[in-house]
């Protein structure tokens, strides 16, 4: 029996959030304040009063969501985890709780992936789907299929639950994708109101500027196991942490596999520390059995 603390990622914001943590505990308050010092603005001004489209903006919602998660997990009593994982940006959220990384380094890790990741929107357009209600292996065939047949990048990003996939890819790959998706009996495959081609081949350039960061910065030996994105496997190696993380940016979010080996190896509690509760969710579509809970 153990307890796992999980992590969300972008698309978590909402306007008004951590406001409620700055106002009522001293240790989020602190950390607030050392993150307007580190990025150079006042972000916590932005998450408590900017509206929907302030936050929507890649800049701001990492460094937000991951300031609003580290917050909630630091005002947990005693908290020691012992096993985490994070939703994509998430991941960062995680290496904090498991100390592998402070959080000052963190932040700032954090906002060199935001522009590098928006500076790659900004190269080539594309975006991402949720493909509902069609079995993952036919999801990435027809990715397969279009990628090899129309030369477009067209990937599976995010595996969220049984019969929630993301995918990612060029405009036009994702058209072609979306169209054969609900062909093959997909419930719904909608295009999300996203900037970018997140988790797929086209974030190549966003990778090879984070990994410079990410190269130059301590990680430290955890005290608990991550379990990573790319791998889904429990992982305790600075070294393989770090290069994990890099390889995030252009490969899956197998979140579905990640909380089913967390499963495996002994967590029957999960607790979600950040905005939101799209991952309380998710864990329970992907095993009904396990106690979730949140703070935010």
């Amino acid at each position: 029996m153990k307890h796992a603390f999980v992590f969300p990622g972008q698309g978590s914001q909402f306007s008004g959030m951590g406001k409620n943590l700055y106002d009522t505990n001293e240790i989020a308050k602190e950390l607030f304040e050392i993150a307007n010092n580190i990025l150079g603005f006042r972000i916590s001004d932005t998450m408590f009063n900017g509206n929907d489209e302030d936050l929507k903006q890649t800049n701001i919602t990492q460094p937000a969501v991951f300031i609003h998660s580290v917050a909630a997990f630091k005002t947990i009593e005693n908290a020691r985890p012992e096993m985490v994982a994070g939703h994509s940006l998430g991941e960062f959220s995680a290496l904090v709780a498991n100390q592998t990384l402070n959080f000052e380094d963190a932040l700032k890790l954090v906002a060199i992936r935001a522009a590098a990741m928006q500076k790659a929107c900004e190269i080539q357009p594309s975006t991402m789907a949720a493909v509902l209600a069609l079995d993952d292996a036919k999801v990435e065939e027809i990715c397969n299929k279009i990628s090899n047949e129309n030369g477009e990048v067209v990937v599976a990003a995010n595996y969220n639950c049984p019969g929630q996939l993301v995918i990612s890819g060029t405009v036009k790959g994702i058209e072609l994708a979306c169209e054969q998706m609900k062909a093959a009996g997909a419930k719904r495959a909608l295009v999300l109101p996203v900037g970018g081609a997140f988790h797929s081949p086209l974030m190549m350039s966003a990778r090879e500027e984070l990994a410079k960061a990410i190269d130059a910065t301590t990680f430290n030996t955890p005290i608990c196991p991550v379990y990573q994105n790319v791998t889904a496997n429990a992982v305790s190696d600075p070294n393989e942490i770090k290069h994990n993380l890099i390889l995030q940016l252009t490969g899956a979010v197998r979140w579905t596999q990640s909380v089913q080996s967390m499963i495996t190896d002994g967590a029957t509690q999960f607790t979600e520390c950040g905005p939101g509760k799209v991952l309380q969710g998710l864990v329970q579509k992907i095993n009904k059995e396990t106690e979730v809970n949140g703070v935010n």
